[in-house]
């Protein structure tokens, strides 16, 4: 063998090694890519679909060769985000044949730049078996804070829909056949419902905020957790005036003192403490809804109204104060054991509710007395103080009223985010 052959032989040799090991490295960093500290940016607790009031019942829905576009408002935002699909309370498969997440314009509407297709572990299709909950792969998108996501399922099969979150306060929509990738979908129907949809999750891996010493400046995510009146009944539809909402506009306008903070609603308008219904009893819930959350660091409780009102209507589900209690004391126990600092509120007045009587508001009276309490939760969201008539205490002030006399309106719910002292999420 010539020198020169040999030595063409040795530089070959040489470069087919640099080539593999920067393919390893880059391997290696893909790998740590798809690995990063995740927090929630957006939730929806799942229900089922075919359970509400006791004694109340709803015809069943089944969606085939349909597309559902869903419009998610993100808390803070990242580069890198992942969509989580849900068939948890599903008795049978559910297919999607494509699945898309995009920048929202408005109406239904998307950016086309911004269209990614989600894969499951690599593939562009997945079939989620009942319960089953599946993470898609990690997507390359800038979500700027505050901005509307759009996620579009493809569902080609006869489906029957269990698993979604009913009451949205959001227009979403559904138009026959794969239009997944459309800009605009055609002949599009408006529903408030979310079909198989839990959660999007976001990363700053990228440094998309800046900040890139994640240990440094460590995320926090806060979970409001509750039932309709945490989930905004009664607030302007599509329009981000829940509570939770209004903290995180306070949130975010605050950053520079805070650091980087995600507030996400994990409530089910129709929620009790003590008993199934509308979404599991709260106090059993809490692992998948609030421990269960990416990131979750701080949980702000509203829940108790649904265990008076209902247990008055329904005497064999009626329960005491002291079992309300019994339950917030489960919750605050759990919280501890995750890690989580937890934060009690007050159950809101409802004088002139469908539901309300005196028995009630003594119980209610009661569970409030506690929350004040020393009650070993990290501190009181008193949001009764806060949108009660001062003239009434027992009802709504009326300009917070948003007519039922239950639920407040864009204004009382201001009034309840602006009372939270952000000072408990700088620690």
């Amino acid at each position: 063998m010539s020198k020169r052959v040999s030595q063409r032989g040795t530089r070959t040799f040489y470069l087919f090694g640099r080539v593999i090991a920067c393919m390893a490295l880059a391997v290696l960093l893909s790998a740590a890519c798809v690995q990063p500290p995740w927090f929630a940016t957006w939730y929806a607790a799942p229900q089922d679909y075919n359970i509400i009031f006791p004694g109340v019942t709803v015809p069943p829905l089944a969606i085939s060769n349909q597309s559902v576009r869903q419009i998610v408002h993100t808390s803070h935002g990242g580069s890198l985000i992942r969509i989580k699909l849900s068939n948890f309370f599903g008795t049978t498969p559910v297919t999607f044949a494509e699945a898309r997440v995009a920048r929202s314009t408005g109406n239904g509407g998307i950016d086309p730049a911004t269209n990614r297709t989600l894969r499951f572990g690599g593939v562009g299709n997945v079939t989620l078996a009942p319960g089953e909950e599946r993470w898609s792969d990690p997507v390359y998108l800038q979500v700027p804070t505050h901005s509307d996501l759009a996620v579009s399922l493809y569902v080609p099969l006869n489906t029957p829909v269990v698993t979604t979150h009913t009451i949205g306060m959001q227009t979403n929509y559904l138009s026959p056949g794969n239009q997944t990738g459309a800009t605009v979908m055609g002949n599009a129907t408006t529903t408030s419902v979310y079909f198989w949809l839990s959660e999007v999750d976001a990363s700053t891996a990228g440094a998309s905020d800046g900040v890139t010493d994640l240990a440094a400046h460590p995320y926090k995510v806060v979970v409001a957790f509750g039932d309709s009146i945490t989930d905004g009944y009664g607030s302007t539809a599509s329009a981000n005036r829940r509570w939770p909402n209004d903290l995180d506009n306070r949130v975010q306008a605050a950053a520079e003192d805070l650091g980087r903070v995600s507030v996400v609603n994990a409530a089910i308008a129709g929620n009790r403490w003590i008993y199934d219904g509308v979404g599991p009893a709260g106090v059993t819930r809490f692992a998948h809804d609030v421990a269960g959350v990416s990131g979750a660091t701080h949980v702000m409780i509203l829940l108790g109204i649904n265990d008076i009102g209902l247990g008055e209507l329904i005497p064999q589900q009626n329960v005491s104060a002291d079992q309300i209690i019994a339950a917030m004391q489960a919750t605050i126990a759990q919280a501890k054991a995750s890690g989580i600092k937890i934060y009690l509120g007050t159950i809101t007045p409802y004088n002139g509710a469908s539901y309300y009587d005196a028995a009630g508001e003594m119980k209610r009276e009661a569970v409030n007395a506690f929350v004040r309490s020393a009650n070993g939760a990290d501190g009181v969201l008193d949001f009764d103080q806060v949108v009660r008539d001062p003239s009434n205490p027992t009802a709504l002030l009326p300009t917070y009223d948003s007519g039922d006399h239950l639920h407040p309106n864009d204004v009382g719910y201001q009034a309840m985010a602006n009372s939270i002292d952000l000072g408990v999420l700088e620690n």
